[in-house]
């Protein structure tokens, strides 16, 4: 995993991706000049052949310029609707002082009226945990301490709720437990259409969770935040300053194997749950998991996998 430069405080918006696609626009430039100088003298304007290979060329341009424009358009675009999760959770026996207690981080988006999204990994923590697994199976109980959402803009966490949970994939939807906010947060636009491989995709989250954001805040800020070990009050001081930031990476959908997306935007702990939009800016999955070692085998969740849950938690709140 690559360093983090704890003194860079921009947005990592694919610049290295930018950098190929101005590239490719330049490419396209200098053949779309050199197919007018060469085909395109007085006598052949009215050619509907050459209009046509003109008219395809210019589409592509823009297409690429789109492309390269996106990432930054979703972040901008949707920024305050995507939060970082904090929680605490236990497991243990009854009368007993809990054999495991852990904190856990994660990210979420909203998508309808006080409801979130995320992987279930991240609402219910324990779900797929090995150690956990073990108590649970020797008849300890789970249970939730704390669950809350850091919007950027609030100065402070809203409380989170589970609403609904897969029962067969590592998505969910939670419910947020503030009136007041939900007013404040604009949904995130879910695709219709199945995505096809190839395509362009972006995954908009929270990696390495407060440490992430500790690394790019401004340097008194990070002096005062990277070595403390509270990653709670953390991230309580950064929402006081305006820094509860999420970061973009993006890449290319590698394979659609049933709900299962796979993806080579690169991806860290704490991006879990995060939003992975297409070029059209929709939200096409849920970010879900990454394969150690295999840089192309960044793992999500389908949205069609997520719109059942979105119906039944609505079917709740009435």
């Amino acid at each position: 995993m690559a360093e983090i430069d704890p003194h860079v405080s921009e947005e990592p918006v694919c610049r290295a991706w930018q950098g190929a696609v101005q590239a490719a626009l330049g490419v396209f430039v200098v053949v779309t000049a050199a197919l007018l100088g060469r085909y395109y003298p007085a006598t052949r304007q009215n050619d509907p052949q050459l209009q046509l290979q003109v008219q395809k060329l210019n589409q592509e341009v823009q297409q690429l310029r789109e492309e390269q424009t996106m990432p930054v358009v979703v972040l901008n675009r949707y920024r305050n609707s995507i939060c970082y999760i904090f929680g605490v959770y236990q497991v243990g026996f009854n009368g007993h002082s809990p054999e495991l207690r852990a904190r856990i981080s994660g990210t979420g988006f909203v998508v309808a009226d006080g409801l979130l999204a995320t992987n279930r990994h991240v609402a219910e923590p324990w779900y797929e945990d090995p150690d956990s697994t073990v108590l649970i199976g020797r008849g300890a109980n789970p249970r939730l301490e704390k669950l809350v959402a850091f919007f950027p803009g609030l100065p402070e966490p809203v409380t989170i709720t589970p609403a609904v949970l897969s029962a067969e994939g590592d998505v969910a939807v939670l419910h947020i437990n503030d009136a007041r906010v939900v007013r404040q947060l604009r949904p995130l636009p879910l695709a219709d259409d199945v995505p096809s491989p190839g395509e362009l995709v972006s995954v908009v989250g929270y990696p390495m969770g407060v440490l992430g954001m500790v690394a790019k805040s401004p340097q008194a800020v990070y002096d005062r935040l990277a070595y403390r070990r509270d990653d709670q009050g953390a991230a309580r001081e950064l929402a006081a300053l305006s820094l509860i930031r999420p970061s973009a990476t993006c890449g290319h959908l590698g394979d659609v194997v049933g709900d299962k997306l796979i993806y080579d935007a690169p991806t860290a702990h704490g991006a879990s749950g995060g939003p992975v939009f297409n070029s059209q800016g929709e939200v096409i999955g849920i970010n879900a998991a990454y394969i150690d070692g295999f840089a192309g085998g960044t793992l999500g969740v389908s949205v069609r996998a997520l719109r059942p849950l979105i119906q039944a938690a609505k079917g709740k709140q009435l």
